[in-house]
């Protein structure tokens, strides 16, 4: 397995789902805002470059008949080059990007498995959104390939907003899982080799307000636009079929709406956030008798079907918006459509606001970049923008509007007054807007200088994390066809000559077999005494009697099998109910970790029944592991060696009758059971003895590393 030469494979993650490449649901929730927009075209428009030889943009699967079936299609081909993935993870239902941190690993162990199977390697990993950055800096790890990250909005800026909000830091954690989150973008920043980012303001006021803010390579690229679609109001020559359709739709929606349909329009178009701050222009238009006067008000909000089904915080601005709606008594003034096509009718309410010489109007108070206004600026309508994020940088390259303070009712409405009444200011700006968004604001433009920084980005600071003989873990593992794991104590260690000549017998197929051990030690524990003993650092440890597994070292976790685990584990509330048996004896404190509590407790069958009982009537989950008729070892109930065996088959994809596992004590006893070929060597424990008889499982006469070799020539394991 390798990267193909002839050109690069990108990797773009946007977890959270609801991502197609026609009719986006602009709007319908808090996850199908810009962002959706943005990686659809960023990975079209990569794809249609030479350079390029494929774009696979990542998500959620999702099967849920509350969203549409086109979420569940595994992969969606947009191009001959680009495709959306979809891989499951956390069920089948839709449930919003802050209730998915827990499932982020499966998602992960998914993408390796798909990744194995294409026998493709990435040129470079790309995360969208925190969660995105999440499982594609895992993925760098893996595949010594470099990490870009966009983060569209930080955490540390929400937060910040929402106390200015009144949110409450339990609310916020609650609601958002807020602490995590800017924990996750911590870690993202202090190692992305690029961040890509639309505006200087991102990369010095947001990216500025994290710890290793100055560790990645920055790249501010606004998004380009597609101006094939949003083309200028006078350009007739550029219509077509669809676009004549969408004006008549779109026009015949907002007469609803309007007793006097020739005046002016004023637009906003956004997801219903509190942040869009929507509330506030309805308030400048409502004490505005003289702006009720000179034009109508049309408010955009996405995509909706009955409000009350909808989030708390979309349903708190809805109702907000009716609200205000009536307060002001702007019926026949204000229009509130229910929904609208992206492709079509978008562009061409865009030109329709610009042929009545209109305004487009973003009131948020905070907003990263601002697609809207370069898209309405494109087809001649002037903007009246906040003085927050983007939207500086938009006005200072396009010239096309007026910046405000979107706190005060008073500014909005003046600067919305000062455009619509003066016709020389409003084709200033609506012909430097169509001007200047193709002179700044291509997607040409953009996919050049991205290309142009990512190839120099080979070789980035992931190239050794996972590294194992200088070659990344993920690299190595998915070369692999087979699996020799063996207990360390007494079954690889015992013997210094057989244990050398075991090592010499596997050391020709090393591109091909892995090579793991297995044991109730610690990982600092198991790597000390693997050195004293010479043998060099496996591919693969199992620690801990299952709780752990490494790749090559203690640096490198699997972070999939740790949250596997830790489902339903209370490690605090067990070790409260075992101390009040005394007859257990807690093992040195170095022995316990997180997934494992250890005891030394005398071979009495009544001492293990009682500490079942105890734990089972209070409705603990987890398993107990006696070994060596002395070590008593407390375990979540998915860990174990066996269990850990085959989670590596499933998570590389190697059969579980590719695995020769070899042991000698009670805690070896359950990786030996099902499809692996199992060793028993001949300085076996007793308890051993409950699997003789078993098929697959070959009881060698030979001891310590001698049994192990024994077992690989009786089930042939070397040969092909």
């Amino acid at each position: 397995m390798g990267q193909n030469s002839q050109g690069l494979y990108i990797m773009m993650f946007s977890i959270h789902g609801l991502v197609r490449s026609r009719n986006i649901e602009m709007g319908r929730d808090a996850d199908t805002g810009g962002q959706v927009k943005y990686v659809i075209e960023l990975a079209e428009e990569l794809g249609k470059r030479p350079e390029v030889r494929r774009v696979d943009l990542f998500t959620r699967l999702i099967r849920d008949r509350r969203v549409s079936e086109d979420y569940s299609v595994p992969v969606e081909n947009l191009t001959d080059k680009v495709r959306i993935v979809r891989i499951p993870c956390g069920g089948g239902k839709y449930i919003r990007k802050e209730l998915l941190w827990n499932h982020l690993d499966e998602f992960i162990d998914k993408t390796v498995k798909y990744i194995k199977r294409e026998d493709n390697i990435p040129y470079l990993v790309h995360g969208h959104y925190a969660d995105g950055g999440y499982v594609a800096r895992h993925l760098a790890s893996l595949f010594g390939v470099p990490f870009v990250f966009t983060g569209h909005s930080l955490g540390k800026a929400k937060k910040s907003k929402l106390c200015d909000e009144g949110l409450s830091d339990e609310d916020m954690n609650r609601k958002y899982h807020i602490d995590y989150r800017i924990r996750v973008e911590e870690k993202i920043v202090g190692c992305a080799d690029l961040v890509v980012t639309s505006t200087h303001q991102e990369v010095e006021q947001q990216y500025g307000m994290y710890e290793h803010n100055t560790v990645p390579e920055y790249l501010v690229n606004p998004p380009g636009l597609d101006l094939e679609r949003f083309f200028p109001y006078y350009a007739e020559d550029q219509e077509n079929e669809h676009s004549r359709q969408a004006r008549v739709a779109i026009n015949n929606e907002l007469n609803r709406f309007f007793l006097n349909t020739d005046k002016p329009l004023i637009l906003a178009l956004c997801r219903p956030d509190k942040r869009k701050n929507i509330g506030a222009l309805i308030q400048a238009y409502g004490e505005s008798k003289e702006l009720q006067a000179i034009a109508n008000l049309a408010v955009f909000l996405g995509i909706r079907k009955n409000i009350m089904d909808m989030g708390d915080n979309e349903k708190s601005v809805l109702i907000e918006t009716l609200l205000l709606m009536d307060k002001y008594d702007l019926y026949g003034k204000l229009a509130i459509p229910k929904k609208h096509d992206f492709t079509y009718e978008v562009p061409e309410l865009y030109r329709m606001v610009a042929l009545r010489q209109g305004v487009f109007v973003n009131p948020a108070l905070t907003e990263p970049f601002g697609l809207t206004l370069l898209e309405s600026a494109a087809c001649g309508v002037p903007i009246v923008a906040t003085n927050d994020g983007g939207p500086v940088d938009i006005v200072k390259n396009c010239q096309n509007g007026l910046l405000i303070d979107v706190s005060d009712p008073n500014t909005i409405s003046r600067a919305i007054k000062e455009i619509l009444i003066d016709p020389e200011e409003w084709k200033r700006y609506s012909s430097n807007g169509i001007n200047n968004v193709r002179k700044h604001y291509t997607w040409d433009a953009h996919i050049d200088r991205y290309l142009e920084t990512i190839q120099g980005l080979r070789g980035g600071s992931h190239k050794d994390l996972y590294a194992i003989d200088g070659d990344p873990i993920a690299v190595k593992m998915l070369s692999r066809n087979k699996m020799i794991v063996c207990d360390i104590d007494n079954t690889l260690t015992g013997d210094t000559e057989s244990l050398e000549k075991l090592l010499a017998l596997i050391d020709p197929y090393k591109k091909s077999i892995a090579f793991g051990v297995a044991t109730g030690r610690t990982i600092d524990s198991a790597l000390e005494f693997l050195k004293e003993n010479n043998v060099p650092v496996p591919e693969i440890l199992i620690t801990s009697v299952g709780a752990e597994i490494y790749y090559g070292g203690s640096g490198n976790p699997d972070q999939g099998w740790a949250m596997h685990l830790r489902q339903k584990w209370d490690k605090e509330k067990i070790k409260r109910l075992l101390g009040t048996l005394p007859f257990l004896e807690p093992q040195e404190p170095e022995t316990e970790r997180e997934f494992k509590v250890s005891y030394y407790m005398e071979p009495k069958e009544e001492y293990l029944k009682q500490a079942h009982d105890l734990l089972t009537r209070n409705g603990c989950r987890y398993q107990l592991i006696y070994s060596h008729q002395q070590f008593l070892d407390i375990l979540p109930q998915r860990a174990s060696k066996g269990k850990a065996i085959r989670y590596l088959s499933y998570k590389w994809e190697i059969p579980l009758d590719n695995f020769l596992v070899a042991g000698d004590s009670g805690n070896d006893e359950e990786m030996m059971r099902g499809d692996p070929k199992g060793v028993v060597v001949g300085n076996y424990s007793e308890e051993m003895e409950m699997l003789r008889g078993k098929r697959g499982v070959y009881f060698s006469k030979l001891n310590y590393a001698a049994g192990v070799i024994d077992g690989i020539h009786r089930y042939r394991f070397l040969e092909s």
